[in-house]
């Protein structure tokens, strides 16, 4: 199963192939399944929110876990941009390519 750190690496990578380096919510959601390996657990609806995937929640949980040991926003690896998505980070880009991406 696919967990935060796995989805927050996806925003990454989003991010990385921006010109502005900024991973909206809606990119994030179309292009993520195609980069993370998540499987049916991550893609089971959703039972506080019916009209999505589980894994939605995973990607909104990076902003809500900003300060937890080993989340990317508190490494240092992306930002947060409200109501728009992530900002990758020089950090972020670094961790991407030392990764061979």
């Amino acid at each position: 199963m696919a967990d935060e750190s796995d989805i927050a690496l996806g925003v990454m990578l989003v991010a990385n192939s921006q010109s502005n380096g900024i991973a909206t919510f809606h990119r994030s959601k179309k292009e993520i399944p195609a980069l993370v390996n998540l499987d049916n657990q991550n893609l089971s609806q959703s039972l506080t929110r019916p009209s999505e995937p589980m894994w939605h929640q995973l990607l909104r949980n990076i902003k809500s876990h900003y300060q937890a040991d080993g989340n990317y926003i508190q490494i240092g690896y992306l930002i947060h941009v409200p109501r728009r998505g992530y900002q990758i980070t020089k950090a972020g880009k670094a961790k991407l390519k030392a990764l061979g991406y």
